[in-house]
Order: C-alpha cells, then sequence, then structure tokens
C-alpha cells in the first residue's frame, strides 16, 4: 500500500458554510443549510456559466483543487488508464454506411480528432469517394465545448439540417448546411432540443423548442430560407408535466409528434407531403396507456400496452378509423414477453424483445404471418435495431456484442435469413475473448424475486473473495443496463477487479413489472435489489464485504446515494456520476427543468402527503447521518440542466459533517460540461481514467500492473 493513499486526511477540505435555510410542507419542516448552492439565476447560467455568483464558484473551484490534491498519488496512474483506453479505440474508426436512395450517409474519426465527421458517399461507391458533410474537429476548433446534437439530411439529398450544443446545457442551436457548396445556409435557431424530421418538400422540417425553464414544450416548423422568428408553432404542450419529441415513421410517409412523460402518451400524424396541415391525433391520452405507431399501406400499426397488455402488444388499424375501439390485435401479449420496438417495412415486421432478461429479434413476414427469430448463443449479450433510412427493403441491420465480445454489425435478409457481417469493433491494443469470463448469476432480493447480475472477469482472477470488486447499477425509468462490450472494462478488470452489473428494479429487464416494480411506492426495491446483488456476490466468493466499489450516474446516481446510507459497511467506496441525490428539494421545486414530468416516476410530494413521506424516507441528502461511510467521489457539471450541480455539492458538504469514518469524500465538477461530461472522445476518457483511479487507489491496486494486451503509455 501506498503511505500517501490517505492523502486527503492530511489535506484541509472545503468547508462550505451553513446558511439557515428551511421549508415546510405537510407539517413537516425541511432544514436544508446548504441551499445557498443553488444559483438564484440558475437558468442564465445555463446560457453563459460566467454569470456563476462568485461565491458559489469560489466554493467549487475549491472542491476541484481539493480533489486535485487528494487524487495527486494517481496522476500518472490516470495517464496510464487513459493511454490504455485510448489504445483500445481504433482512432479512425467509422460506422457502417448507411444506403438511402442514390446515396450512402456514414461518420467516421480522424486519427488525433475528438469529434465525428459526417459523410456521404454514392451508392455502393467506394471509401475514397465519400465527401466530408461536417467536420466535427473544424467546427469545435477554439471552443471549450462542442457537442453534436443531431443531424438529418433533406429527401432530396440537398441539404443536412445539424444541431450543436456548445456549453453543455443542451440547449441545442440548428443550423442548416447545403451539402453541394458545403455552406451554411443563413437559418440560425437557437434553444431546441436538438433532433429535426423534414418533410418530404426537401423545404421543411419540424424541430422542438424549450421554453425558459429549458423543458421541450413547442413544436415548430421551418422553412428554409426564412428567419426563425417566422417559424410557425404546430404544437404547444400546456401540461408541464408532458414533454414533446418529434420523429417519423419508416415509410416517412408521416411525421410524428409524441407527447410524453413517463407512463403515459399520446401522438398526432403529420402527412409528410403536406406539412402545413393540422396533426391529427391518433389516440388522445390515457393515464398509463403508451404506444407508438409505424404506418404500412393504409393502415398504422400500434405498439401498445392497452387492454392490460403490461408487457406490450401489437395492433393495427385503418388510417380513415384512428380510434382505439378499431385497434385490432395482430401479435397478442405473452406476459413476461416485453415488445420494446417494432418497425414496419414494405414486406416484413420486425420487433425487438426481451424474455428471461436477454434479449431478441422476431421478423414477421406481413403478406402470411410467418415469423421466425434471429439466433444467437452466449449466456448474456446484447442486442440492437438500425432500421436505417429505407422502407422498400429486406435488409435489417442489428449490432451484437456481450461483455466478452466485441460489438459485430450484421445487415440480415429478412426474407432469406441470410446475415453478412459489416463490422467488427477492432481493439488496436489486442483483445482475446477467450482470456475473460463473462457468467449470469440470480442473487435472491428481500421479497423473494431474483436479481439478474451480469458479471466480467479475467481469467485466474482468484475467486476467493480478495479481489475488489466494481459493482455498477442505474435502475430508473425502465432503461435496462446491456450486458455489451465495453473497451474501458478492461483496465480494471486486467488489474485483477471484477466487474458487475446489478440490473435491479426500476428499469425492464425482466419485463415491463420490473420497472413498475422500482418506481414510486416501490421505489426501495432497487435499493435492496442492489444491496442483495453485492451482497450475493460476496456470498458465493466473489469478493468480501467492504470490498465493493459501487458506481452509478444520474438516476443511479441517487441509486448510490441511498446504498451509501443503508449499507455503508457493504462497500469500499462509491463513485457518483452527476448523481441525482437532492430528490425530495428538487421534486418539491416545480421551476426546475425535469420536476414535473419526473412526479410519475418518483411522486409528486407537493400534493401529496404519502409521496412526500415515501420520497423523504430514502432521498440521499436528507438521510445522510452521523456513521462510517466509505470511500465518495462525486462527479458534476456546471451546466448540467437534468442533474444540476448543486446536487451533488449539498451532497458532498452535508456528507463531510456527519461522516465518522475518515474515508474519503471528494466533489469534481466539470466547470465547462453539463449532463454528459466533457465533450470529445479522448476527455471523456480522462474523466472515466479519474473514477477508475480513484477506484484502484482505495483498492490498493495503485501499483497493480494490468495483465491484459493493453499498449504501454
Amino acid at each position: 500500500m501506498h503511505d500517501d493513499k490517505p492523502r486527503a486526511l492530511t489535506l484541509t477540505a472545503p468547508s462550505a458554510k451553513r446558511c439557515p435555510a428551511s421549508v415546510t410542507h405537510h407539517g413537516i419542516t425541511l432544514s436544508d443549510p446548504y441551499a445557498w448552492l443553488r444559483a438564484h439565476n440558475w437558468q442564465e447560467v445555463m446560457r453563459d456559466p460566467a454569470k456563476l455568483d462568485s461565491e458559489i464558484r469560489a466554493y467549487l473551484d475549491a472542491e476541484n483543487r481539493y480533489t486535485e490534491a487528494a487524487l495527486s498519488s494517481t496522476t500518472a496512474l490516470q495517464a496510464q488508464l487513459f493511454a490504455e483506453m485510448k489504445a483500445r479505440l481504433k482512432e479512425d474508426d467509422s460506422t457502417v454506411p448507411t444506403p438511402d436512395g442514390p446515396f450512402e450517409y456514414a461518420s467516421n474519426y480522424v486519427k488525433g480528432g475528438q469529434y465525428p465527421e459526417l459523410r456521404r458517399r454514392p451508392r455502393g461507391g467506394a471509401d475514397q469517394t465519400s465527401m466530408v458533410l461536417l467536420d466535427g474537429n473544424a467546427e469545435a476548433k477554439g471552443k471549450r465545448y462542442w457537442q453534436l446534437g443531431g443531424s438529418a439530411h433533406s429527401h432530396d439529398h440537398k441539404m443536412l439540417a445539424y444541431s450543436v450544443d456548445e456549453k453543455g446545457s443542451e440547449l441545442y442551436t440548428i443550423r442548416i448546411r447545403d451539402m453541394e457548396t458545403g455552406r451554411d445556409l443563413d437559418d440560425v435557431i437557437p434553444d431546441t432540443r436538438g433532433s429535426v424530421v423534414w418533410a418530404n418538400d426537401g423545404r421543411t422540417f419540424f424541430y422542438v423548442r424549450l421554453d425558459q425553464n429549458h423543458r421541450p414544450l413547442f413544436v415548430y416548423r421551418h422553412t428554409v430560407g426564412t428567419p426563425a422568428e417566422d417559424d410557425v408553432l404546430v404544437y404547444e404542450e400546456k401540461d408541464t408535466g408532458f414533454y414533446v419529441g418529434v420523429t417519423h415513421t419508416q415509410s416517412s410517409k408521416f411525421i410524428l409528434i409524441d407527447v410524453h412523460d413517463h407512463q403515459s402518451n399520446e401522438i398526432y400524424l403529420i402527412d409528410a407531403d403536406a406539412p402545413t396541415e393540422a396533426p391529427r391525433l391518433v389516440a388522445a391520452r390515457v393515464f398509463g396507456h403508451e404506444y407508438g405507431v409505424e404506418h404500412h399501406g393504409e393502415r398504422l400499426i400500434i405498439l401498445t400496452n392497452s387492454g392490460g397488455a403490461t408487457d406490450f402488444r401489437i395492433c393495427e388499424v385503418p388510417l380513415t378509423q384512428l380510434g382505439i375501439e378499431h385497434w385490432k390485435e395482430i401479435v397478442p401479449h405473452k406476459p413476461g414477453r416485453l415488445i420494446l420496438e417494432a418497425v414496419a417495412f414494405k414486406e416484413h415486421l420486425a420487433r425487438l424483445e426481451r424474455e428471461d432478461s436477454l434479449p431478441r429479434i422476431v421478423i414477421t413476414r406481413l403478406s402470411d404471418g410467418t415469423q421466425h427469430a434471429i439466433a444467437f448463443d452466449e449466456e448474456a449479450f446484447s442486442l440492437g435495431m438500425a432500421a436505417g433510412y429505407e422502407f422498400d427493403t429486406r435488409s435489417l441491420r442489428f449490432t451484437y456484442s456481450s461483455m466478452t465480445t466485441p460489438a459485430e454489425v450484421y445487415d440480415y435478409d429478412m426474407e432469406t435469413r441470410a446475415r453478412v457481417l459489416r463490422k467488427r469493433q477492432e481493439v488496436p491494443s489486442g483483445h482475446n475473448a477467450g482470456d475473460y469470463v463473462t457468467r449470469r448469476l440470480f442473487a435472491p432480493a428481500p421479497d423473494g424475486e431474483t436479481v439478474p447480475v451480469s458479471i466480467l472477469y479475467k481469467k485466474g482472477t482468484p475467486l476467493d473473495g480478495s479481489a475488489p470488486l466494481f459493482l455498477y447499477g442505474y435502475g430508473a425509468y425502465g432503461i435496462s443496463i446491456p450486458a455489451s462490450f465495453s473497451t474501458t472494462r478492461f483496465s480494471l478488470v486486467d488489474r485483477g477487479v471484477i466487474f458487475a452489473i446489478a440490473h435491479v428494479r426500476g428499469g425492464k429487464d425482466k419485463g415491463y413489472r420490473w420497472y413498475t416494480d422500482g418506481k414510486l411506492e416501490n421505489k426501495p426495491n432497487t435499493f435492496s435489489d442492489f444491496i442483495a446483488a453485492g451482497a450475493h456476490l460476496v456470498e458465493q466468493g466473489f469478493t468480501k464485504k467492504g470490498r465493493i466499489i459501487a458506481n452509478g450516474g444520474s438516476a443511479g446516481g441517487m441509486l448510490m446515494g441511498v446504498v451509501a446510507n443503508m449499507a455503508p459497511a457493504l462497500f469500499l467506496g462509491i463513485i457518483a456520476d452527476v448523481p441525482f441525490v437532492d430528490v425530495l428539494n428538487t421534486m418539491l421545486d416545480k421551476d426546475l427543468p425535469l420536476t414535473p414530468p419526473e412526479w410519475p416516476e418518483w411522486g409528486n410530494p407537493i400534493d401529496s402527503a404519502r409521496e412526500f413521506e415515501i420520497i423523504r424516507s430514502y432521498s440521499p441528502y436528507e438521510n445522510v447521518a452521523a456513521k462510517p461511510y466509505p470511500h465518495i467521489f462525486a462527479y458534476g457539471g456546471l451546466t448540467d440542466p437534468r442533474v444540476t450541480y448543486w446536487e451533488p455539492a449539498k451532497w458532498v458538504a452535508k456528507l463531510r459533517d456527519n461522516n465518522t469514518s475518515g474515508n474519503m469524500v471528494l466533489l469534481k465538477v466539470n466547470m465547462d460540461a453539463g449532463h454528459g461530461g466533457a465533450s470529445g472522445r479522448f476527455e471523456a476518457l480522462k474523466e472515466l481514467a479519474v473514477d477508475y483511479a480513484f477506484a484502484l487507489l482505495i483498492a490498493d491496486k495503485l501499483d497493480a500492473a494490468p495483465t491484459g494486451r493493453t499498449a504501454p503509455a
């Protein structure tokens, strides 16, 4: 062990001043002495970080200096980890070109480049025939932050609409580029969500604009060559608990306006050949009803949970009679088989579903209903569909990987069932899947459920409990964490750390009920699942109590805060990235960007005393108490509109006041980024290297040499 391992203990940590502040709800008074860290002008700060109050900035800067000093013994390790992770990236990597009529579109990186290039070539053409449409490295030059939000080419292949965020605040500005000349037009549209959907005339597109509180509530129509001030408001959502999004059917016949919260939605159709016509409602929102729409001929194909179909079914309905009473079932509901996505092509329907915690793709021939599944053999894997641009095609692109198998991209003939490997992820520094083991365990939860746990470790790693274990979790919004390939993890695994993912409730890993069993009043299941997963890994001999380093971000960061309070002795350390830890205060602040739409996920503590008490019972910030906490490393972004910077800042300040263990409690705030961290693929790796260096430091593996095929620094 390095003598300077507990360096933070010899340094003087910043001490946030305590200012009396309190609010009362439902007869309960909440004291919040660190409320002053919330900038009163946070909306301005999102747009211009220089507007941050000087006292708050000074405190955050002090925290960053303290963290840098506390981790100074890992400086060389951080550089080595970065070099390893960078060496596993193919620096001139590119996507498989996606065909659309006479052209194919792709993105690629150049050696040394942080940002992608968008490219186009003639269909079937060689690489040297491609032209650069947008050079991310040139666009980002001289900017502290640059993030491409989205891009879409017009159907006549003349115009490229693209959006960029230059603050990390997810306020995207849309511009239009003439693809023949390579020049941007005068059109500039600020404060958008970032995505663009073109109508079929090549002159009109639709986009979502945000309100002053950062909420996507407005759909606008823009005509190329006209000022943004003249754009037409097509739809405005009056309920701030709902957001709007814009997309299109695979057929490109309809533009879709999707109005949604986390458990209900409604969809409007706009004829892409008549973009000035008023939107047409498919089915009005009903609490708990979620549906998606595809188009095929004279009908819509609808993925829906109506009629008690908890794990979804697929229906069809004539375009002339959209009412839900006319919906006819074509793929019935099967409990435990969750249909995640359905895409309608001219001759086939492709659906992605999950059963027994594993995904699969099922193809149906629309002419006669014949169906088949695409089969795979590994015990745990990740699978995704990429529908592409075309409707009249028999080719479906899908991606496959596992925790040991690099990502593979296939084009699959839905009629002949032939699959063609188009790309296998390259690991330039070398990767031998046979050197690693991936397993799937099921941990018993306190209520009798079993929690899937995916595990990755290097062959030869001792399974006697001596190895440290890195346990990742999320568990919210129905988002499932796939057992997919990640090159970065091998910097831990090659040093003898076991990597595991706990597929806790709140995701949809075991069907839709897995989600509902981890939200609202059932939210505590997420936390007990994670603790149960950790305890089971100890019981099975993978590690020991107090040797687990837990990691989660955003809502997964809230999970980190809760388990630190509930079971601190189980963990050696906690890494909480952009952690949603001030849950109660945030859900009580209806003016914050995400609060009203988040009430269906967590509860509305303003209106409901019961939901107030449920959130109060687990909210990490409220439940910090005098106890021996594990090492904690929290990360935040100054311009983050999703989890505001003051959440981890307040949490760390309160932890410092209450921690009795003497372990490190560290905060790092990126003053030039938001929720997604640093922009640029290499800068993001540097941030991850700090996380991993912290983990290796506290696990007493500061000098552990990697045993894999990793290029030296």
